[in-house]
């Protein structure tokens, strides 16, 4: 009988963090722990919340093991938890695949391929789990292509169009820093192994400023908490810029050497005084000020930005003028100075080899097919045509609990004439509706490759235990499905070991000699190779050009947005949901459907570990006391929170987390909310300004005692 071992493999949740997780195995092959790498930097031998109970998902009773046909006569939709295998039956994989062959081709041949449309987005954000296989199969196809916006987008391209490139100060780094804004960044939440060394930071000096409409861990642990109204961080940012260009805070070499605009810049910031940005934000001017001199006057400085910040309206603009408040003061050239929101553009997959987007030439369209907004998933199922959507095939997502406009989403879903398959490893909402449903795998229970979007190391996740009942991997299903749909590209028969070898393949020096055996070598990680630590000097992403935008410099002045029609300066537009705005005369509150602190996104929502975790908050509107006496309503009372999309039933909780005119509410799966409908059936598909990202945080809505 074998003995016991320890396994290298990485945590593969949507997380900046990815952390190296140790995998306890006994003899008999059952995972018995997990632990963090005390090894690796980042993760410093401890896991979050919600991974240190990892083996309970794992092991969970609930799992879904075996493949599964909806009943005949069951209609979609919503099922009681616990009950949702009576109105499905086992099969097993070989009719699965027959029978998910036969309906794809039929609906190709009648619709066209088009019809069909995958939906995926970062369940896992491994290399192989989130884009390898299943891209090749849906290419080949000829599969509406799926825009994946749901998370990012608005933010990565606001990056992009100031940087050219989606790096960021490392990590490591924030130790050396002295004057820490974490915006829109709940660090305790959801980066918390960035929290340790913020407290490091601290112990020698540092402030931590949160700003944050809402009063998170992070910011009750904070300095200074900030509390901005909903969707005005544009607003906030061209202020700090007034007062910094108005009082001569700015560096001056690192604008003239590295920038592109300056002079556009600051006859655009002149026009945002404090008291004028005061009005929009709701921060007092003279907060604005001391923000401002805080921050430009405190060496090193360093931004913290997290996504939240690009989920509005104006979001891919309040990214790019938070993104370009470093290179005013210069902060990039000083070690623990600068911002980060993503690290994720320094890891160069060869994502062409691995995803292979020629196959669309040899798909029955012979050319690219069409590209569907995944944060429009409601409008696609509903109203697209030429052709409509006939077919949906989920993994690695939850649609029906986290896409927006969730009414119509479900009434697309329950269509009888939309054939559904869902990867899952539990009985989600969306699985609720599916007509197939598979059982997938955990990142215990598969082989992967990953890198990081909160830190520089490359590592390799190792499969620590086989896989549960009868759950398979992306890789598996996808390579599976294409050879049943006689698809004879000789890349349908890759393994996991061929996929990282392409993955790696065409490689930057940044990443020059990682293979999956010098990972395994090196304990299971490797750190990207820069030319300054080559040379012992720390690696700073943005102290000096040649840039990867248009001009070479960072770009204040974005000619190639202007190009788009858009505005080629950082400017303030009151969202169209919002107080400052017309529609706040039948809906006057501001509601921020926030990410539960226990879950990730949906995810681990039907624990019943995590749920005791997050039982204060479940299903409770956060309300601010003198809204609630406004309303007439107490402590506990059953109220109703609406809009024009829908209404739900939650209970009030009046507390001091929020400013005025601000109420919260946390996502949670459908099937545990009463009502069967969580925070998004009150959000819409209006798309930011720029990325085509959702604006779950423009959305107001009116309470009422019910």
């Amino acid at each position: 009988m074998p003995s016991a071992k320890t396994v290298h493999t990485v945590c593969s949740h949507d997380c900046p963090d990815s952390c190296a997780v140790l995998v306890t195995i006994d003899e008999t092959g059952r995972a018995t722990r997990v632990q963090g790498d005390p090894s690796h930097p980042v993760t410093q031998g401890f896991l979050c919340g919600k991974v240190a109970k990892y083996l309970d998902r794992v092991y969970s009773p609930d799992r879904l093991l075996y493949p599964m046909r909806r009943r005949a006569g069951v209609a979609k939709g919503p099922l009681p938890q616990g009950k949702e295998t009576e109105a499905f039956e086992r099969i097993s994989w070989d009719e699965a695949l027959d029978i998910m062959a036969a309906r794809l081709q039929e609906i190709s041949d009648e619709h066209g391929p088009e019809s069909i449309l995958p939906y995926s987005y970062a369940g896992t954000i491994g290399t192989l789990g989130y884009g390898s296989m299943d891209r090749r199969f849906f290419h080949r196809l000829g599969a509406s292509q799926l825009d994946r916006t749901i998370c990012s987008t608005a933010g990565g391209d606001a990056l992009l169009a100031v940087y050219g490139r989606k790096l960021g100060t490392d990590t490591e780094h924030f130790r050396h820093s002295r004057c820490i804004i974490a915006w829109g960044a709940n660090v305790h939440g959801n980066n918390v192994h960035l929290w340790p060394i913020i407290e490091e930071a601290r112990r020698h000096g540092a402030k931590l400023i949160v700003i944050d409409p809402y009063k998170t861990r992070t910011a009750k642990a904070a300095d200074w908490h900030i509390a901005i109204n909903p969707g005005t961080d544009v607003a906030l940012a061209l202020g700090m810029m007034h007062v910094i260009l108005r009082d001569g805070l700015e560096d001056a070499d690192y604008i003239a050497e590295n920038t592109h605009g300056f002079a556009e810049l600051k006859q655009r910031a002149a026009e945002y005084t404090p008291a004028r940005v005061s009005v929009w934000t709701g921060i007092r001017a003279a907060d604005i000020e001391r923000l401002a001199r805080e921050y430009a006057t405190t060496t090193p400085a360093v931004i913290r930005m997290n996504y939240g910040i690009q989920r509005g309206e104006n979001g891919g603009t309040a990214a790019r003028t938070v993104a370009m408040l470093p290179a005013l003061i210069g902060a990039w050239k000083h070690l623990g100075g600068g911002l980060q929101l993503s690290t994720s553009g320094a890891f160069a997959w060869d994502k062409v080899a691995i995803e292979r987007p020629e196959l669309m030439l040899a798909s029955p369209l012979k050319r690219h097919a069409r590209i569907v907004n995944m944060s429009e998933l409601g409008h696609a199922l509903t109203e697209l045509n030429d052709p409509p959507v006939k077919a949906l095939f989920v993994y690695n997502s939850n649609p029906a609990a986290i896409a927006p406009d969730q009414a119509q989403v479900l009434r697309g879903m329950a269509s009888r004439d939309l054939f559904t398959v869902v990867h899952e490893q539990f009985f989600t909402d969306t699985a609720d509706y599916a007509d197939i449903v598979l059982p997938a795998t955990t990142f215990l229970e598969h082989k992967d490759i990953q890198g990081a979007y909160g830190h520089y190391y490359v590592q390799i996740s190792n499969q620590a235990i086989a896989p549960l009942g009868e759950s398979r991997s992306n890789v598996w299903l996808f390579s599976q499905l294409a050879q049943r749909m006689g698809f004879a590209e000789p890349c349908f028969l890759d393994t996991p070991e061929n996929l990282i070898s392409q993955a790696l393949g065409k490689q930057d020096r940044w990443m020059a000699g990682v293979t999956e055996e010098t990972l395994n070598a090196a304990g299971g990680r490797q750190r990207l190779q820069f030319d300054s630590e080559k040379n012992g000097q720390p690696f700073l992403p943005f102290v000096e050009g040649p840039f990867a935008t248009p001009s070479g410099k960072v770009e204040f002045y974005s000619e190639a947005l202007g190009a788009k029609g858009l505005d080629p300066l950082p400017g303030f537009v009151p969202p169209v949901e919002s107080r400052h705005t017309e529609k706040a005369k039948l809906y006057p509150l501001e509601f921020l459907p926030r990410k539960a602190d226990n879950y990730m996104n949906s995810t681990f929502a039907n624990l019943p570990g995590h749920q005791r975790m997050e039982a204060a908050f479940t299903n409770h509107l956060e309300i601010h006391a003198d809204d609630a006496m406004a309303r007439s309503i107490a402590e506990g009372d059953t109220i109703e929170i609406f809009n024009d999309r829908g209404s739900l039933r939650m209970t009030a909780h009046v507390n001091g987390s929020l400013p005025r005119g601000v109420v919260a509410g946390r996502l949670n799966w459908n099937k545990l909310s009463p009502g069967g409908n969580n925070v998004n059936l009150l959000t819409s598909q209006r798309l930011t300004d720029f990325g085509g990202g959702p604006t779950f945080y423009s959305t107001l809505v009116e309470v009422r005692k019910a």
